[in-house]
């Protein structure tokens, strides 16, 4: 099961050494230190570009996580990858399930932000005013719920609501 890790930094073997001395020590089952190696294999993989791997062990760790806040960063980690490979309708799906795992997951909120935005930017190139405008304003509701969770993130969609004066209207 581990990964055979091709470029690790420094950084990476320090956690990697740090995550496994951890599991040795904690009261955790078998299945949940499963899943973690899973899971820090798809972390990996995903770094280094292999996202089919990536998904794979994500996949696998889902499997055995039963932890609702520990599912809600690999389902989210799993939307990443559909959402770097254009895949925008399964990414959102895997953002929402995260988020109905652990609604407190600012990073979900701001990626459904900016995947609604993509396609508002979308439409209007095409002339669709219509749904340009409903998906500007998804996104600024998205927006406004991850500023809400970390008000000192996500700047430049700050700056977004407050120009186009989203920014305290429920839609413009």
């Amino acid at each position: 099961m581990p990964r055979q890790h091709k470029n690790d930094n420094f950084i990476d073997k320090t956690f990697t050494v740090l995550a496994d001395i951890i599991l040795k020590i904690l009261p955790t089952s078998k299945e949940e230190k499963k899943a973690f190696y899973y899971y820090r294999d798809g972390m990996s993989a995903q770094s280094e570009g292999e996202y089919a791997e990536a998904l794979e062990n994500y996949y696998e760790a889902l499997i055995l996580e039963e932890d609702p806040y520990d599912r809600s960063y690999i389902l989210y980690n799993i939307g990443l990858i559909y959402s770097s490979n254009g895949e925008h309708t399964k990414a959102l799906e895997y953002y929402h399930q995260a988020l109905e795992c652990n609604s407190k997951l600012p990073q979900a909120l701001n990626n459904i932000a900016v995947i609604y935005h993509y396609q508002g930017l979308k439409a209007a190139n095409n002339k669709n005013n219509h749904i340009s405008k409903t998906m500007f304003d998804k996104a600024a509701e998205y927006w406004k719920q991850a500023i809400y969770l970390a008000p000192n993130n996500y700047i430049e969609a700050q700056n977004w609501l407050k120009t186009t004066n989203r920014l305290n209207n429920k839609s413009k």
